[in-house]
């Protein structure tokens, strides 16, 4: 096994908000070492559109799950209701995630806090409450959590965010103990900024506003992000890497940024 391939190349590997970002950059690096991928997104075109470049590119075999996270039913279904030969899930990738606006407490949108509960922590734990079963019963399995900056430090505006992604840290936390004694491994990976769809989600589509985020830095890319997903994935049986803060060089912090002039 070399540094950047899974420890068996045809593992499946699930993949949550794969449509683009963080998600796709991980579809893409993973099947570049090898593994089948199952891609779970809303956007099923977004999905297909991928599924179509790796097959191309690594002919890599995709199963597709159009899908809502913060969908319970739609979630059990789809899962419950997977192919025999996709049935047995290696790795989970927990990418699913977003946030919406930037206000104070007593001035933040109720949708915009339930549409981050329920992606960012209901959805993680629908999923992986799906998937885990499996997993224990074949003893064999890594749950990787996408989280954020944002679960260790607050800052701003990013009340209930923060919060959210503090609680992936925490269930994260949880798991590996829930675990103890098996041979599953669990990480919690938590980047800072990273240049994606993120920012022109969370100001409903002001693309301006977004851009304004990453200027005068370089930020973290979605490749920086997958590059280190696989390495955790790919150490020895014996090692987890339970919990990696990421940040591009000119960020020393949630709310510290150097931006050159």
């Amino acid at each position: 096994m070399t540094q950047n391939q899974p420890d068996q190349p045809d593992q499946t590997v699930l993949i949550t908000g794969a449509s683009s970002g963080i998600g796709a950059a991980c579809a893409r690096i993973f099947a570049a070492a090898g593994a089948r991928l199952i891609l779970t997104a809303r956007r099923l075109e977004r999905l297909e559109a991928l599924a179509a470049e790796l097959k191309q590119q690594f002919q890599t075999s995709s199963h597709l799950l159009p899908c809502d996270v913060s969908d319970q039913a739609a979630v059990t279904t789809a899962l419950e209701t997977l192919p025999p030969d996709w049935s047995t899930i290696d790795v989970l990738i927990n990418n699913a995630g977003l946030s919406r606006g930037l206000e104070k407490l007593h001035q933040g949108s109720l949708s915009d806090w339930e549409e981050m509960i329920d992606t960012n922590l209901k959805g993680l734990l629908y999923v992986t409450r799906a998937v885990l079963p499996g997993m224990v019963s074949r003893n064999r399995g890594h749950i990787v959590n996408i989280g954020s900056i944002a679960g260790h430090q607050t800052y701003p505006g990013g009340n209930v965010y923060c919060a959210t992604k503090a609680a992936v840290r925490a269930l994260s936390e949880g798991l590996k103990m829930d675990l103890l004694g098996t041979a599953l491994r669990v990480s919690s990976i938590d980047p800072g900024m990273v240049e994606t769809e993120f920012s022109e989600v969370r100001f409903h589509g002001d693309r301006e506003r977004a851009s304004s985020v990453y200027q005068g830095i370089t930020p973290l890319t979605p490749h920086d992000i997958a590059e280190i997903v696989l390495f955790c994935v790919s150490r020895p049986a014996h090692v987890n890497i339970s919990d990696l803060i990421v940040l591009a060089t000119a960020q020393a912090s949630a709310t510290m940024v150097h931006r050159s002039s």
